[in-house]
């Protein structure tokens, strides 16, 4: 029942998101043509743009479902659904403007119709995800719309299944019972009851009308887990297996079809793709901008440099790029000029007296981090990623820290999470270092955009001036 009932919400969303397109074709002719707030010459006769709306009914849909905006998918974010209607929405409007152009050759569809069209459509699609989104979100939290849920396996691995599934209610799982060779019927964990063994699992599945059965067995349990399988093959519910990777750390554990050949990523970066184009192109106009704007700054800084201390005015250093990679860093130079394995070896502290004397103010104010703006049109680095540490740190700390070296996944950055956190400047015990790469972790797992923007945001806000940058 449940299933044909999402069914029957699959399909108002195509008709919503159809008319919603056929409306945005409509009314950008309008605004073109009637609305007075653009000169026509000539108006063209409706009818010739009503000759699209055939084409829109059947390109839109297509290019919906190819970015798999029609699957049900109660965890994905809402910033992702929006990245996959603005993908999307690029692609149909391409693929509409090459195919009337084709098929009317005679006529020429107005430029502005079709600007306004993909910017309405884009508007108009976004808000109307986001209403419905919200509406089935509060409408699960009430109770409706829900998938009933048996967790097979009570230990730690089904606990966290069944915990995830508390703390987001909004997803629409009802937790109905566990199935569990080793735990006592009638047993209460989270609220709800042991129900029986694996023997008796199809009884339950009827008594409970269960639509989703999650498997949460751990590895030694293999031979049960066929077991199972071979008693779930007659039922008509949705049987997913939780597998048993958080015993060890991951980062961004996926599933991948490698031609038909499911692979479990352990280690895997987000920002791959369009994700990487994105970034990168969204570093380069801002560095750009930086550069442009910064540039007197950087000048005025370097004639003070070389005034008031001898030695060239960019301090470079080895760090660590993605991959491993070995990079030159590029900082203004705050410091006197010493012995370079002095500079690799040890690490600024808090009154350091090899500070120059506008050294000091430079590293408050973070004006030495400007020409790493140029690491990143370089490619070396982003604006946002972890921070990278002198070799030196790196090389100490991968030996003390598990996951350290999953910080260079992806592009090191001018700023990151961590910083905006607080954790900045001098790592003199493991505790800051520990605390540094959880939340250089938590960075890449939650990269987005939006993300990107907030933390540069927050740098902005409260980090460039910091009490812990010396």
């Amino acid at each position: 029942m449940l299933k044909k009932h999402g069914q029957i919400v699959l399909s108002a969303l195509y008709a919503n998101d159809l008319i919603i397109v056929i409306f945005s074709w409509l009314l950008a002719y309008y605004l073109r043509f009637y609305s007075g707030y653009f000169h026509a010459e000539q108006i063209t006769p409706v009818g010739f743009y009503l000759y699209a709306v055939p084409f829109i009914a059947v390109i839109w849909p297509i290019a919906f479902n190819i970015s798999k905006l029609y699957r049900p998918k109660r965890n994905i974010s809402l910033w992702e659904e929006f990245f996959g209607i603005f993908k999307a929405n690029i692609i149909a409007t391409f693929i509409l403007i090459s195919v009337t152009f084709f098929f009317y050759k005679q006529y020429s569809y107005s430029r502005m119709v079709i600007f306004l069209f993909s910017i309405l459509s884009l508007v108009f699609l976004m808000l109307s995800r986001a209403v419905i989104r919200k509406t089935m979100r509060f409408m699960r939290s009430k109770g409706y719309n829900l998938k009933n849920v048996l967790i097979v396996g009570a230990g730690d691995l089904g606990r966290r299944v069944a915990h995830k599934i508390a703390e987001n209610p909004w997803a629409g799982f009802n937790v109905v019972g566990w199935i569990d060779d080793h735990k006592k019927i009638g047993e209460e964990i989270y609220g709800e009851k042991v129900l029986g063994n694996i023997t008796h699992i199809n009884e339950y599945i009827v008594k409970k009308n269960v639509d989703q059965v999650f498997i949460a067995l751990p590895v030694t349990a293999y031979r049960r887990l066929l077991y199972l399988l071979k008693k779930l093959e007659q039922e008509m519910v949705d049987v997913k297996v939780v597998p048993n990777i958080y015993q060890v750390v991951t980062l961004n554990a996926s599933i991948e079809d490698f031609d038909g050949l499911p692979i479990i990523n352990l280690t895997e970066s987000p920002i791959y793709g369009w994700n990487q184009a994105i970034k990168r192109l969204f570093d380069i106009v801002v560095s750009v901008l930086v550069v442009v704007i910064a540039a007197p700054l950087m000048i005025i800084v370097a004639v003070l440099t070389k005034l008031t201390s001898p030695g060239a005015v960019l301090f470079t250093q080895q760090r660590y790029g993605i991959g491993g990679k070995k990079f030159k860093i590029y900082k203004m130079r705050s410091m006197y000029v010493h012995d370079q394995g002095v500079a690799d070896t040890i690490q600024a502290t808090k009154d350091d007296l090899r500070l120059t004397p506008i050294g000091m103010f430079i590293r408050r104010t973070s004006i030495d981090e400007l020409p790493q703006f140029f690491n990143v049109l370089k490619g070396d680095m982003s604006i946002v990623g972890p921070r990278p540490h002198p070799v030196h740190l790196d090389e100490k700390h991968k030996l003390l820290l598990d996951a350290y070296m999953w910080r260079y996944k992806v592009k090191p950055g001018i700023t990151g999470w961590a910083q905006v956190n607080g954790w900045r400047g001098e790592t003199d015990t493991i505790e800051k270092m520990n605390q540094r790469v959880d939340h250089d972790i938590y960075y890449i797992e939650h990269w987005s955009l939006w993300f990107d923007i907030k933390i540069m945001w927050l740098t902005i806000w409260k980090g460039l001036m910091n009490k812990n940058a010396y």
